[in-house]
């Protein structure tokens, strides 16, 4: 795989007609005090083997605690300034983001200190209008949430067109 790759799910639902986007905050001392422009969709790198789809699920059930079903519509790949590529399927449903269970990384914290602390890989999540949405998630993943917009829609109605989980091998 040249570059790195992740994926992930962009969870939507529709409150009194209105779009809402769920989306994650990284955990560690790096993110601790910042705001907009950081959050993310829970996602995470995958290998060829696992497949960019089976990742998604996955890593949204590390970062969260939660798994997710239902009508998966493929959105086309952003890209980070970092390069990275992050593959996304929109889907619609509904968690307690307050109830967000995540998965931990150990890291050696205070740098050079020698000691190594554990910190959730995302220590908050909630759900977004897609204005607030557009302020909170890190610029390059800000396509994913338009493609969401076009295929669901903003205020009304329209679930978009349905789709299939992609082949999962």
């Amino acid at each position: 795989m040249a570059g790195k790759m992740s994926a992930g799910l962009l969870l939507y639902r529709k409150v009194r007609g209105h779009l809402e986007v769920f989306l994650a905050h990284p955990g560690g001392p790096f993110w601790k005090n910042k705001d907009l422009g950081v959050w993310s969709i829970p996602k995470g790198e995958f290998s060829a083997e696992e497949g960019a789809f089976n990742a998604a699920l996955r890593e949204f059930e590390e970062e969260t605690g939660f798994r997710i079903a239902g009508d998966f519509q493929p959105l086309e790949p952003a890209r980070q300034s970092s390069g990275k590529v992050v593959h996304a399927w929109a889907v619609q449903g509904d968690c307690d983001a307050s109830a967000v269970k995540s998965n931990t990384f150990s890291m050696e914290w205070p740098p050079k200190s020698g000691k190594r602390q554990k910190f959730p890989e995302i220590d908050r999540a909630d759900w977004f209008d897609i204005a607030s949405a557009r302020k909170k998630i890190v610029k390059g993943q800000i396509p994913l949430i338009e493609q969401v917009v076009r295929k669901v829609g903003g205020r009304r109605g329209g679930s978009g067109p349905g789709s299939r989980a992609p082949n999962q091998s």
